[in-house]
């Protein structure tokens, strides 16, 4: 009994931590597009997202083809500048803020 008791506990601590962990990719993404690509790109991150569906970001990000895609969309962005993780931050917030995902809110975001 009490190895049960452990794991449900376990796995309810687990489940309260997923979102936290992924509300902070959303935020990090933006800053690295803040850091990283607004002056090559000269717009805003959110204008970056909307460029795209969460369903294209998604089938994008699946090929592989994200850092392709955002140098098409920026296409003076020099994609050695962004490190090979910092991709799956920059696709958290891609997918957040596209054309069908949530609107921005403003200094909250």
């Amino acid at each position: 009994m009490k190895t049960f008791t452990f794991h449900l506990i376990l796995s309810l601590l687990m489940t309260t931590m997923l979102p936290i962990h992924a509300h902070a990719s959303v935020k990090k993404g933006k800053r690295i597009y803040k850091k990283r690509m607004y002056k090559k790109c000269g717009f805003s991150a959110v204008k970056f997202a909307r460029h795209h569906t969460q369903l294209e970001w998604e089938n994008i990000y699946e090929k592989g083809d994200f850092p392709k895609e955002a140098q098409t969309i920026c296409p003076r962005l020099g994609q050695e500048k962004i490190k090979k993780k910092s991709w799956k931050d920059l696709y958290d917030f891609s997918y957040k803020y596209a054309k069908d995902g949530v609107a921005p809110n403003g200094c909250n975001d």
